[in-house]
């Protein structure tokens, strides 16, 4: 290996890290650790893998009571016309807009949350807090969805304080009009999850080095600038790789909700790609139709991911793979 000389040290180019090989010496010494890994294998294959052979109906016009091989073999022709058809694209638009609405808001408020939650010194007020805003995670879209259109409704207490409040006039009907559901989606996804995505982040502040804050708190530094400049950075990584993992599932808008809230009136604004396959696949028996659409979300939800991925990646931040 030849040297390269810089001054007077010579400096040698670096090894590529050796490839640990696997071995039966070393699969011998793990088998406690395979065979427990064997069931959950085994779920993954069954649950997972098994059911992808169904996607063959995607590429046929699928009729339940015929074998395999009489069925009628069309090729694109239910992908053709998913992007050919105006229904399509607009509940397309309609989960891409709630998804992203969903997740931007979630981060933010989940980010300030911890970050104040992180601030209180008194534990039991701390735990408290935590507590109460973690509790709606637990309850069912049917509850949530509940609360949700009673609050909004015409004598609901959101438009009493509004009106008490004389920002309003008159009583707005929120599940009404299209232009408000978006807003409403996202407010409902909030006010549920908010509490339980703090946990993540509330642990990834606890690994923070407390050296870093008592050096911060030397240099003369206040609540908000530690907060800036010690614990955004020290829990950046668990921000990154939750970002790829939610780009991933950017057509995952939800189902229940709009679903549960949604309207004729506000049905152009409400449809997600879930809803479209239940209504004009599952519900009319075009299995093949609600394959495709099943099919389009899993692609474009790898692709996402992948492309996240590698721009983490490129940018020198932490990566999901």
């Amino acid at each position: 290996m030849e040297e390269i000389v810089v001054g007077t040290k010579p400096l040698r180019p670096k090894k590529k890290p050796k490839i640990r090989q696997i071995t039966w010496q070393n699969i011998k010494a793990q088998r406690q650790l395979i065979w427990m890994s064997v069931p959950l294998l085994a779920y993954i294959i069954v649950f997972a893998y098994v059911p992808v052979w169904g996607w063959t109906m995607a590429f046929q016009d699928y009729k339940p009571a015929r074998s395999f091989s009489q069925q009628t073999w069309v090729g694109f022709k239910h992908f053709q016309f998913l992007f050919t058809d105006d229904n399509f694209l607009r509940v397309l638009r309609n989960t891409l807009a709630m998804s992203i609405i969903n997740m931007i808001l979630g981060f933010v408020t989940a980010i300030v949350l911890a970050l104040l939650l992180n601030e209180i010194k008194k534990i039991m007020w701390k735990r408290t807090v935590q507590t109460i805003s973690y509790l709606p995670h637990f309850l069912s879209w049917i509850i949530v969805t509940g609360i949700v259109a009673t609050s909004l409704a015409s004598d609901g207490i959101i438009n009493d304080i509004l009106m008490k409040l004389h920002l309003i006039n008159e009583p707005i009907l929120w599940l009404t009009e299209g232009k408000y559901f978006w807003g409403v989606v996202a407010s409902s996804h909030i006010w549920k999850e908010v509490g339980w995505s703090t946990i993540i982040y509330l642990a990834a502040m606890a690994s923070i080095d407390p050296a870093q804050y008592e050096a911060a708190d030397i240099d003369g530094a206040n609540r908000y600038q530690k907060m800036w400049n010690v614990t955004l950075p020290g829990i950046k990584p668990t921000i990154v790789i939750l970002l790829i993992m939610s780009i991933g599932h950017i057509l995952e808008a939800g189902f229940e909700v709009q679903y549960l809230l949604g309207n004729g009136l506000v049905v152009d604004w409400a449809e997600t790609i879930d809803i479209f396959v239940l209504k004009y696949g599952i519900a009319q028996g075009n299995y093949s139709l609600a394959t495709a659409g099943g099919i389009f979300k899993t692609v474009v939800s790898i692709t996402m991911l992948l492309v996240a991925n590698w721009t983490a990646k490129r940018l020198g931040e932490e990566r999901l793979l």
